[in-house]
């Protein structure tokens, strides 16, 4: 018997691996992070369409990754491979509100921002008003 290739990750799975890989990159992931992560693909229209239960496929997905030493490389790659272009700033909007869900940013969740924005091409400029908007959403 030949073993069938792996479906590739949708746009959707796309978004939801960067999502759980910030709340994970602090190796605790908090209840507020879950309930972002649930919120947004309860709610946003990039998600209309998206079956719930595969969160946790592709969660186990990215834990994966995360226990391999280019881990992250390999989660870059399936992202820009599976993510349209015009949803990377969308990425990383989802990215920065996970991060800010606890009201504390780790230096590990700062660091992956910051490799997010630079593996999707964010502008600079964009990602400061991503930043700043994901910080107002969030304040105490």
């Amino acid at each position: 018997m030949t073993q069938q290739a792996p479906h590739p990750m949708t746009p959707q799975d796309c978004l939801v691996a960067i999502m759980v890989a910030v709340s994970a990159s602090d190796e605790n992931i908090r209840t507020a992070e879950l309930v972002k992560i649930q919120s947004a693909v309860n709610m946003l229209p990039v998600f209309a369409d998206y079956d719930i239960d595969r969160i946790n496929r592709v969660s186990s997905v990215v834990f994966d990754l995360f226990e391999q030493e280019d881990g992250l490389d390999a989660l870059f790659g399936l992202t820009r491979e599976n993510l349209p272009e015009r949803l990377y700033e969308t990425a990383y909007a989802l990215a920065c509100d996970v991060a800010a869900a606890d009201g504390n940013l780790a230096e590990t969740e700062l660091r992956l921002l910051e490799e997010i924005r630079y593996e999707l091409n964010v502008d600079r400029l964009h990602a400061a008003a991503i930043e700043r908007g994901a910080r107002a959403r969030h304040v105490v």
